[in-house]
């Protein structure tokens, strides 16, 4: 490896100084794309749904670069954090250096937003002369030197340890919890992982019982409540630790943050004290019930009636796409309960306690059947179809005990949700690139390890690059929201990203262990599984770009 690195190739001098005149460039090319795609869309001076659906493909392109300019921003104040830590260090340069050399030359050249999609400048009304009006030195300086063959050369010698970085999470306890759960990830998940993927088994009730002795139930809900009252970055520590074992213990907690969350915000004093301190402790496992076949993302259409007397609902229809409804109590389900009610507004949200489910009955409750769907990953919970005919609920069970508040109820859990997901990705990406660096320092061919082959070495330190991208940036999204700041587009802008980079990871990790790579004995075939479902559920990639346009081109970040 060192024979193949460019000894001459500094880390650029003044880099802070050089990467914060460069994203006022940037900063400027996404306000000129703004402006030339509001023409577009907007009309009477708000984002019209027709226009915007006509000019989709510049909106989401618009989304993306909005991202990027985030991403750099977030790197930015990374790398200013780590240097007034004194942590700042040659890898920490040559990552952020890189990141901008990339993430400069993508927004000038095109942004591929799918395999089969690549937005330019010019597709967002920017001309080639308004673009080059925004290469200031700076610019240049990084889209030439930022993230050369050489750069990439040396982030691969010094990430070869299995160091990747300084975080900058600038809290003692945090880095205190992040080596908790690191542990508990190494000693309890990973040994396990791969075994109950291939053997497409729940993830069993012992780690499970760990996990709630560790608190990652309640992590975020209030100590007032049982919780530990920890914020949405502690979530994120935690979620990616976890992930970065297994997809499926990392996602254990979402449907408990949910939950939780679901109450806190909407539910009346009664059903926080009842419920509040048994889902933090891990004494009620919850499922989210509210997907159904042929709404998917538009639960304007949702069809599962709740129809009630006022002491009891009776429950009718169809949910899929369950996550561990078997083995939890209680379903958070969103239900009809207005039928004259269009749209979003005759929605409701139930809390529905029901008994735990066996492999022989996976649903004893009256009223209530199911069956599994078989899935390529995210496999450690199962998949479910349910169907409700004509099942009890109390009318107490009425989430704040006011109907047609349900779809605004779920509404105010969705930044925690999209936040989580997106640690989740950054875990599932973090476990990607170790297992292509240890696969490619320990295979040989034509007498050397294949790390010392420049394409596969580049490849890891690209990773290594991207992958704290995307974490600062899911990372600032968790500190909005824990400062009561509105972050929905922060929030999907961390999903959006996350899930690419997981995926990215996942498939160049694959072509790092070549043809074994396809074999299921090996681990990454199983992270290349579970990183496809990050691009779609929580709000696939074009849902969280269409969120993000609208937000952008309000001026809402």
């Amino acid at each position: 490896m060192d024979g193949l690195i460019n000894k001459n190739q500094p880390v650029i001098n003044n880099l802070l100084a050089t990467s914060a005149a460069a994203l006022v460039g940037a900063e400027e090319l996404l306000a000129k794309a703004r402006h030339a795609v509001s023409q577009w869309v907007v009309k009477d001076g708000r984002v019209d749904g027709a226009l915007l659906e006509r000019h989709q493909f510049a909106a989401h392109g618009l989304s993306w670069m909005a991202t990027y300019v985030e991403g750099l921003r977030q790197m930015l104040g990374w790398g200013q954090r780590l240097e007034a830590a004194a942590q700042f260090g040659e890898l920490e340069k040559l990552i952020l250096q890189a990141a901008f050399g990339e993430y400069l030359k993508q927004l000038a050249g095109g942004i591929a937003i799918s395999q089969v999609e690549i937005v330019r400048p010019g597709d967002l009304g920017v001309s080639d002369q308004a673009l080059q009006a925004l290469y200031g030195q700076e610019t240049a300086v990084l889209m030439n030197a930022g993230n050369t063959d050489a750069v990439r050369m040396r982030i691969a010698t010094l990430i070869k340890d299995g160091r990747f970085g300084h975080l900058a999470l600038g809290d003692e306890t945090l880095d205190l919890v992040r080596d908790q759960f690191h542990r508990f990830t190494e000693q309890q998940v990973t040994p396990h992982a791969h075994g109950w993927h291939l053997n497409d088994q729940l993830i069993p009730d012992a780690v499970v019982e760990q996990m709630c002795e560790l608190g990652v139930f309640g992590l975020t809900v209030p100590e007032s409540d049982g919780g530990l009252g920890m914020g949405k970055l502690a979530m994120c520590v935690v979620t990616e630790e976890l992930s970065r074992g297994y997809i499926g213990v990392g996602s254990l907690g979402t449907r408990s943050e949910i939950a939780a969350e679901l109450i806190r915000l909407g539910g009346s004093d009664q059903q926080k004290q009842s419920y509040l301190p048994r889902l933090a402790s891990g004494e009620i496992l919850p499922t989210a019930v509210f997907t159904e076949p042929g709404t998917g993302s538009d639960l304007a259409s949702l069809k599962t009636r709740a129809v009630g007397d006022g002491k009891t609902y009776k429950v009718t229809g169809n949910k899929t796409w369950i996550t561990h409804a078997a083995r939890t109590d209680m379903m958070t389900l969103l239900v009809r309960t207005n039928p004259d009610e269009v749209g979003y507004k005759g929605l409701s949200m139930l809390l529905v306690e029901k008994p735990r489910g066996t492999d022989d009955n996976p649903f004893p409750k009256a009223g209530m059947s199911g069956g599994e769907i078989e899935v390529l990953g995210y496999r450690g919970m199962k998949e479910y179809e349910l169907a409700f005919d004509a099942m009890d609920v109390p009318a107490e069970q009425l989430l704040g005990g006011v109907e047609g508040q349900g779809f605004k109820q779920l509404m105010a859990t969705f930044e925690s949700a999209r936040i989580q997901t997106a640690a989740r990705a950054v875990g599932v990406a973090q476990n990607a690139m170790e297992l292509g660096l240890g696969y490619a320092t320990e295979r040989q061919q034509f007498g050397k390890p294949i790390y010392a082959f420049p394409r596969v070495a580049g490849k890891i330190a690209w990773m290594a690059v991207e992958t704290m991208i995307a974490r600062q940036l899911t990372y600032f999204a968790a500190r909005e929201k824990d400062s009561d700041r509105r972050c929905d587009i922060e929030a999907g802008m961390a999903k959006l990203l996350a899930a690419r980079v997981a995926w990215a990871n996942a498939d160049n990790a694959l072509q790092v262990h070549g043809g074994n790579g396809y074999a299921l004995e090996y681990p990454i075939s199983r992270v290349l599984c579970d990183a496809r479902i990050l691009n779609i559920f929580e709000g696939a990639a074009e849902i969280q770009a269409h969120v993000i346009a609208r937000g952008v081109l309000n001026n809402r970040n």
